[in-house]
């Protein structure tokens, strides 16, 4: 069955490049612009819908007029700790050799105070089964760290270095999801459309 992964519209964070994590950012003015000007692809009207209980995730789902969304708990952003509301760029300045080592641990990197790929990767496998033992296709509005642990799975990537792929907010990201809750290799990225 397919497991569709749509990312969250543009913050002011994300304009200004700063780690969210659990924070809870609404959407930009430019976010909801955007997302006005869209729509979901109509293979996706008989899917299930899920959502990240975070503010931008829901308002997300919501301007693209989805209903009857099943808030998730397993969906949150990754817990960046220490790190939320920094810049990476200057953070890795800042740092050092230290964030390089860190950064080179692939699932085990771990921000100060934060949680790491692979605990996210621990915390989504029941959610994953769950959905699989549904046996319906489904979707969620997610956050870009969500998308890049289960791409994670799907692919055997560890991580480490730069992604192989954008993970871009306006395109769904779709998965094959196995009886038995594992992901298969077969990612694809779908645009969605203009209105």
């Amino acid at each position: 069955m397919k497991l569709a992964l749509l990312r969250h519209g543009v913050t002011d964070w994300n304009l200004e490049k700063r780690v969210q994590g659990q924070i809870d950012r609404p959407l930009s003015q430019l976010g909801r612009q955007q997302l006005a000007e869209l729509a979901l692809p109509p293979s996706l009207d008989a899917y299930r819908w899920y959502c990240s209980p975070m503010l931008r995730a829901r308002q997300t789902a919501e301007l693209l007029g989805l209903k009857d969304v099943l808030l998730e708990p397993a969906l949150v952003e990754m817990n960046w700790g220490d790190w939320e509301g920094q810049i990476l760029k200057p953070l890795r300045r800042k740092l050092g050799d230290s964030m390089r080592d860190n950064e080179s641990r692939g699932l085990d990197f771990r921000p100060p105070g934060g949680e790491s790929p692979r605990e996210v990767q621990s915390r989504l496998r029941p959610w994953l089964r769950q959905v699989a033992a549904s046996e319906r296709d489904s979707a969620a509005v997610v956050h870009k760290g969500i998308i890049r642990c289960i791409y994670a799975l799907a692919s055997g990537w560890d991580m480490r270095g730069e992604s192989p792929v954008d993970f871009a907010w306006d395109a769904i990201h779709q998965f094959e999801l196995a009886p038995e809750g594992e992901l298969r290799d077969s990612y694809r990225a779908i645009p969605l459309v203009k209105i």
